[in-house]
């Protein structure tokens, strides 16, 4: 069942998968369709999923899971992870790939692999202050403090 995402619960599951480019404003509303119609019919053992979404950035496609009602089972994570893949391919973009780090380059977004962020923090590139996007968060309230902060708050820090 899609609800709005603004009205999931804190406790609500989260799950973030970052893209390697910016979605057009087309591709854009492609991708709300898609994600409208999967979560309406997103079900855990036949029983509706509670769940929304927000594209915030126009590259990052965050879903959220009230799990008071139902929970998300094997099932319906395998199903939602098919339909990663399948926007994968639809819109020819990375999602899946974790191995790379999303972070604020001023007013921009920088989108590197694990391997360059090390790099540029070995030569001072980024700092402590840098702005990154901790996809690690598992909760609504984790996502809305902590998603977004500077790398010296998160797991980015052991580089810096």
């Amino acid at each position: 069942m899609l609800v709005d995402f603004k009205s999931l619960p804190d406790t609500a599951r989260i799950w973030i998968y970052q893209s390697n480019r910016s979605f057009s404003d087309t591709e854009l509303g492609e991708l709300k369709t898609f994600l409208d119609a999967f979560l309406t019919q997103w079900t855990a053992h036949g029983a509706d999923l509670k769940a929304g979404y927000e594209i915030p950035y126009k590259r990052f496609i965050v879903i959220g899971l009230d799990q008071s009602a139902n929970s998300a089972s094997g099932c319906s994570i395998d199903a939602s992870v098919r339909f990663i893949q399948d926007m994968e391919q639809r819109f020819q973009v990375n999602l899946l790939d974790k191995m790379n780090v999303s972070f604020k380059q001023g007013e921009y977004l920088a989108y590197k692999s694990l391997k360059d962020f090390k790099k540029m923090a070995k030569e001072r590139a980024v700092s402590k202050t840098t702005i990154v996007f901790n996809n690690l968060v598992a909760t609504k309230q984790e996502y809305l403090e902590a998603w977004e902060v500077p790398a010296v708050e998160s797991w980015h820090a052991r580089f810096l």
